[in-house]
């Protein structure tokens, strides 16, 4: 136990709490300097200036450095390294600017009482006089003043742990990311898994094919030992081996191409594209749209649009040209997508059941389970039926 109260005692960043906090002193001794009388100014000045967008950037680069240096340049870093984005981010930054003048105050009003009668008590114990400024009225010398002069330190060590941890605390919740900031967060994480998920959805479905082609029919020619099968198989070999060429060769061009700003990513008012585009492809959509769609949030529309479109890929990959249904229903709390078409016959069937590498099926679960939601795919009742909802928090 004596141990693991000692412990805060021999970390860094104890310190390294300990002089952010003692840091706004410096100001409030300033002003003490100019106006001893006032020493409220600094705490009303604290308002105009946290409201101004830059020093919420400068307060969180400083308690990051100094509140939670092992947090350095993580992405998911509780303090949010970022200018005010709006008034609440203002107002949170005059409240830290308060608090953090408040813990200030504090250690000072502690620690400098501590630190003298220290001092008075290591002098006693030395022989020597207290003091201008003492605190208590010490009984002459005594030895024995030295064996308790460390605890007025330990007490302010204490003190600076218990204040540190506080002011910590009250970073992470006031310059911690905002609702905003989090879900922005949220959906770029979400689409690098999905486009990283899809790659290797990609990869597998063509490279993999095509090498297992290719080691098929080098192994039968070998097998076969004759000419003519051989120059066939070669043949074939080639041809498919120029295939995954082209498929990586896109795949990696993909790569390549910087992402589209998120902001720019279509969202579920663009759908129509969607089934113009299935339609085109020899489908009949019949499209039933219901509730507010456009007042869906940015991430909730965006990912939406993508299920719509994998589901409507998926239809159009296993099912051919086929009557597809299509239902989007939004209120409050819900956003649900539904795209149902008829089960085709023998083998196709098989092949859309399983969520499997490449059927695009697995991808729409992770969308869903990324944000909150649920997903749910199937045959019934000899319809192929992808049913979505996801949470809209609300309508924007």
């Amino acid at each position: 136990m004596f141990t693991t109260l000692l412990r805060p005692l021999a970390r860094s960043v104890t310190y390294t709490r300990g002089l952010h906090l003692a840091l706004p002193m410096t100001a409030v001794a300033l002003w003490m300097f100019i106006d001893k009388d006032s020493p409220w100014v600094p705490a009303l000045l604290a308002v105009p200036i946290g409201l101004i967008p830059g020093v919420r950037l400068a307060e969180a680069i400083q308690a990051q450095l100094f509140l939670t240096p092992h947090e350095r340049g993580a992405t998911d870093a509780s303090i949010a390294v970022a200018p005010a984005a709006d008034w609440a981010d203002r107002w949170r930054t005059v409240l830290w600017l308060e608090i953090r003048l408040l813990a200030s105050t504090a250690l000072f009003a502690i620690g400098v009482p501590a630190i003298l009668l220290c001092s008075d008590l290591v002098r006693a114990a030395l022989g020597a006089g207290p003091t201008g400024d003492t605190l208590i009225r010490l009984a002459g010398p005594r030895w024995w003043y030295a064996l308790v002069a460390p605890l007025p330190m330990l007490l302010l060590l204490a003190v600076l742990v218990g204040l540190g941890e506080l002011v910590t605390a009250g970073a992470r919740w006031l310059l911690g990311p905002s609702a905003s900031t989090r879900l922005h967060a949220l959906e770029e994480r979400t689409e690098r898994l999905l486009e990283n998920n899809r790659i290797a959805r990609e990869l597998h479905d063509s490279i993999g094919h095509s090498l297992t082609a290719i080691v098929l029919q080098a192994g039968a020619a070998r097998a076969a030992g004759k000419p003519e099968f051989t120059g066939t198989a070669l043949a074939a070999i080639e041809d498919t081996g120029r295939t995954a060429l082209a498929d990586l060769e896109r795949v990696l061009a993909v790569l390549r191409e910087p992402s589209t700003p998120v902001d720019q990513r279509p969202v579920l008012t663009a759908a129509a594209r969607l089934f113009d585009s299935a339609r085109s492809a020899g489908a009949t959509i019949d499209a039933d749209i219901t509730g507010p769609i456009e007042r869906v949030s940015g991430p909730i529309s965006r990912e939406g649009y993508r299920i719509l479109q994998e589901a409507l890929t998926n239809a159009l990959r296993h099912a051919g040209r086929v009557a597809v249904r299509v239902r989007v229903h939004a209120d409050a709390h819900w956003l649900e997508l539904e795209v149902s078409n008829p089960v085709p016959a023998a083998g196709s069937a098989d092949r859309a059941v399983p969520a499997g590498p490449g059927s695009g099926l697995r991808g729409i679960r992770e969308r869903a389970e990324l944000l909150g939601g649920d997903a749910h795919m199937g045959p019934a009742d000899g319809q192929w039926r992808t049913w979505v909802r996801l949470p809209t928090h609300g309508l924007g």
